[in-house]
């Protein structure tokens, strides 16, 4: 592989390293290279692979495998010991596991490892690493921490500063592969602090948690996903479409119920063609007869939006909630609605205890990411893992729904 020069200086660097980038500057790809080149050469070895949720863990295990079926295929085990979404063995005896965090790390306790591996590791709460560090009180193995950043805080920032860690600071505008027309046109749609924090690697101040932790942690009581408890209910869709393939598409239903939501399905689904998002959201709404379908209809979404238009079962139902300016009834009338209209909407609710969510790991991760600015007077808000919250912010418009047509002003 043609590896740029701070990937080589990674590989040959032992002990503790501490990675902080932009995005697609190829962090995953190396470490992916290093823990699997430290798993061949190793017998008997234990490596774990982490991140806060599920889906993120197994994206970085996959180039693992990947890399390992690439250039040690033999090494292998195969049969009833062949690789499972979650464990990789060899035939020298190494294992390399991959599990995600939650909230409290209470799940991966009782690991002894020789080489800890976390993604996205700013992202992991910080309840997680007393969990997690002991893993490597009897090997005395290596942590390798790679991450965007997320603010001056956690664990994550603590170590790049830290003597015991090799720091690395990569920024996309170094990487050869990501074109400057690209990075202009980012640079162009984000503020400067977003641009700094996302492809500039940097650790930004002046961005804050949108939705604080406690807060989120409050409303996260529902254990069942079962929507039998709402029968009698008004429920509401909200819908985030995955824009080019490079998101997860995400369904979530709320029911309100003596004027409070509860959250009683969620759909994630990933790389997956429009006509699938349609049929799941027809499929949905023959199981739960929405009164409304809020959904994002920027981009790729529009198509969804319009074959739904269409369709009688859902033409009475479907609202756009996006960034343009389209009519969206028959009298042409339009009411504006801000970005920060519907962060601030779902916000308030689950300050006055008006909206509970599953306790899931994923919903939990997607708020904890969205961070808020201002910019020129408005509030600008953003998040690597936003899709989830977008979802929610939808569904859950629907407390406000007067019958009208609405489309969201940029902010």
């Amino acid at each position: 592989m043609n590896l740029d020069e701070w990937q080589r200086k990674v590989l040959s660097t032992s002990g503790n390293i501490v990675l902080r980038s932009g995005r697609q500057v190829g962090k995953s790809t190396v470490i992916a290279i290093k823990a699997g080149e430290f798993a061949v050469k190793n017998s008997f070895k234990t490596i774990l692979v982490i991140a806060s949720v599920e889906r993120q863990a197994y994206l970085l295990f996959d180039k693992i495998l990947s890399y390992l079926y690439t250039n040690h295929k033999k090494m292998v085990k195969e049969g009833k010991h062949r690789p499972t979404k979650s464990k990789l063995q060899l035939k020298n005896g190494s294992v390399i596991y991959c599990l995600p965090t939650g909230l409290s790390g209470s799940g991966i306790r009782g690991f002894t490892v020789d080489m800890l591996i976390a993604d996205e590791a700013a992202f992991i709460p910080d309840d997680v690493w007393s969990a997690v560090t002991p893993m490597l009180a009897v090997t005395k193995g290596e942590i390798i921490l790679l991450s965007t950043p997320f603010g001056r805080d956690g664990y994550f920032y603590r170590c790049f500063s830290d003597k015991t860690f090799s720091s690395f600071h990569v920024s996309s505008e170094e990487c050869s592969r990501i074109s400057k027309e690209f990075l202009a046109q980012e640079k162009a749609r984000m503020s400067m602090m977003e641009y700094a924090q996302e492809y500039l690697g940097e650790f930004i101040d002046e961005l804050r948690q949108f939705f604080p932790t406690e807060l989120i942690k409050k409303c996260m009581v529902i254990k069942s996903k079962d929507c039998d408890k709402f029968p009698n209910s008004k429920r509401y869709l909200g819908v985030d479409v995955a824009r080019m393939g490079k998101d997860d598409s995400v369904l979530t239903s709320l029911a309100l119920v003596g004027g409070k939501f509860y959250q009683f399905h969620m759909d994630i689904s990933s790389k997956q063609f429009l006509t699938d998002t349609t049929r799941q959201i027809l499929h949905a709404d023959r199981m739960y007869n929405y009164k409304k379908i809020y959904i994002d209809d920027g981009g790729l979404g529009v198509g969804v939006f319009d074959t739904l238009l269409e369709h009688q079962q859902t033409k009475k139902k479907v609202v756009p909630i996006n960034n343009s300016s389209r009519a969206l009834d028959r009298d042409d009338r339009k009411k504006k609605l801000l970005k920060e209209d519907l962060y601030n909407n779902l916000l308030a609710l689950m300050e006055q205890n008006k909206i509970f969510f599953f306790d899931d790991e994923e919903i939990f991760h997607s708020l904890r990411s969205i961070q808020a600015e201002y910019v020129k007077d408005k509030l600008h808000l953003f998040g690597n893992y936003s899709h989830i919250t977008e979802a929610l912010i939808r569904a859950s418009w629907g407390i406000k729904d007067k019958s009208l047509n609405i489309f969201i002003e940029s902010c």
